[in-house]
């Protein structure tokens, strides 16, 4: 496959989504081959017009996917026919505001138990990804696509920390996917507000995580997870 095939991604989209859909078509398409290795990171980045940090999250989601297998010092494959997932959801899907409802709904009990695992089975190194995804939300490129990255490096951290693969398969494969209401959030309101709140929300479940109360972790969970539901206007039954 010809890095040359893909097209820059516009700014207004998210980019990682976007670029992983990209990549999957080639893959899906078998322009990849099973097997093959893809592009560098560096080069698919510039290839798209975007900074390693967003290429490496599409790669993230592809392998969530088992459609890519990445070797550390290597690269990025695409996956054996044999181990590729039979469960997908397109992006164009999810423009059905019923389907992104549902998706969203299924998010929630997952997460909110995945907190309370992880304030019981996580170890110091689950802590350190969570304070290094927590520190990209408050950086300097809060206000950018990069604490949009940040913010699901957090989420797919906090998965890790259960100690149990299938969340961190779930959890991650659904958050790519809703993704979109990062975007959606910031659009409705005050960037500047909205930012803020999130990482007070973020921030309130590392502690309680760390603090290894589950009960505590769960609240923390839920009550980010209702509020940003309410930023969406997404009426979602109780939980």
């Amino acid at each position: 496959m010809a890095v040359a095939d893909f097209n820059q991604i516009r700014r207004s989209e998210h980019l990682p989504a976007r670029i992983a859909a990209q990549i999957g078509r080639e893959i899906l398409e078998g322009r990849i081959g099973p097997g093959e290795k893809l592009p560098t990171e560096h080069l698919l980045a510039k290839t798209f017009g975007v900074s390693r940090s967003v290429v490496r999250e599409a790669i993230a989601q592809l392998r969530n996917e088992e459609l890519v297998e990445t070797r550390q010092g290597v690269g990025a494959f695409a996956t054996e026919l044999e181990r590729r997932q039979s469960l997908r959801i397109e992006h164009g899907d999810l423009n059905d505001r019923q389907a992104f409802q549902n998706l969203y709904q299924l998010r929630i009990p997952l997460e909110i138990e995945a907190a309370g695992l992880a304030a019981k089975h996580h170890t110091a190194e689950d802590l350190a990804r969570l304070d290094e995804a927590l520190e990209q939300m408050t950086g300097a490129e809060k206000w950018t696509e990069q604490g949009i990255v940040a913010d699901l490096a957090f989420h797919r951290a906090l998965a890790a920390a259960t100690q149990n693969e299938y969340f961190t398969l779930f959890i991650g494969f659904i958050a790519e996917r809703i993704s979109v209401a990062i975007n959606a959030a910031r659009a409705k309101a005050v960037l500047e507000e909205i930012v803020e709140v999130t990482i007070a929300e973020h921030a309130a479940i590392r502690d309680a995580v760390f603090s290894g109360d589950p009960a505590k972790a769960r609240q923390a969970m839920r009550c980010h997870l209702t509020h940003s539901a309410e930023r969406l206007d997404l009426p979602l039954e109780s939980f």
